[in-house]
């Protein structure tokens, strides 16, 4: 069963055009993994966090790229 949390994050991917591959790739994960837990099919007990800050830190990468 899919958390709350999981729609609201897609919902934010969505609107920032932000990739499972760019989050996978934040992670140090591969992209079906990422997958599978906003699908509910994985419930590692740090996701909603872990997760959350890789989304941030894309956006701030995008914001300001390393030189």
């Amino acid at each position: 069963m899919k958390a709350n949390w999981t729609g609201d994050l897609i919902g934010k991917m969505h609107v920032h055009e932000v990739t499972y591959d760019e989050l996978a790739e934040e992670l140090g994960v591969g992209k079906s993994y990422v997958s599978m837990i906003l699908n509910g099919r994985r419930t590692p007990p740090d996701a909603k966090e872990r997760l959350q800050a890789a989304f941030e830190r894309v956006l701030m990468k995008r914001k300001f790229p390393e030189a």
